[in-house]
């Protein structure tokens, strides 16, 4: 289950407006304001329907481990694949030698 701060950087992340999400989520507003400001702490089902909402608009929810819970954006197999070939190409890494800098 997500934590409030990481609905709010989700929503960041995906560039929604806490109203759109309401809107998505057939949440109201004034409880995910409060949830993600950690005044209230919504029922299980909210923060469930909350995350599911923002999944579908690109965020996955990292889980609770050694460097502790957080969120990015996914991304489809063919940016993941465009990814893969611009990180194997290139060959060794060194320091740049600009001339004149």
């Amino acid at each position: 289950m997500i934590t409030g701060s990481q609905c709010r950087a989700a929503r960041a992340l995906a560039e929604i407006s806490r109203p759109l999400l309401a809107t998505l989520s057939r949440i109201d507003e004034t409880i995910i304001a409060r949830f993600e400001r950690k005044l209230e702490t919504p029922a299980d089902e909210i923060i469930l329907t909350l995350q599911t909402a923002l999944e579908a608009a690109g965020a996955l929810f990292i889980e609770e481990g050694e460097r502790g819970l957080g969120v990015q954006l996914k991304f489809t197999r063919s940016e993941a694949r465009r990814l893969s070939i611009l990180e194997s190409e290139g060959g060794l890494v060194a320091n740049d030698e600009v001339p004149g800098v």
